[in-house]
């Protein structure tokens, strides 16, 4: 199986938590084969938003939700 990697973000309520303020709104990056790719994509987005605290980007590793059993190896 893949380690697919789906990066996302958006506004959030509060920049201690991943609240989204509006689900309409989340901003879907991509889907990358590999982490270094998204670790990648996740910079260039979250890059954009510096100067915005209650943006927020992440990296959600969709191969653990799709295989729970997956390792990281």
């Amino acid at each position: 199986m893949q380690k697919l990697h789906l990066v996302m973000g958006g506004r959030v309520k509060d920049p201690q938590t991943l609240d989204f303020v509006d689900l309409k709104a989340i901003d879907l990056v991509g889907v990358y084969a590999d982490y270094a790719a998204a670790e990648e994509a996740w910079r260039s987005a979250a890059q954009r938003t510096v100067d915005d605290a209650e943006m927020r980007y992440v990296v959600v590793h969709l191969h653990k939700l799709l295989d729970p059993a997956q390792s990281d190896a």
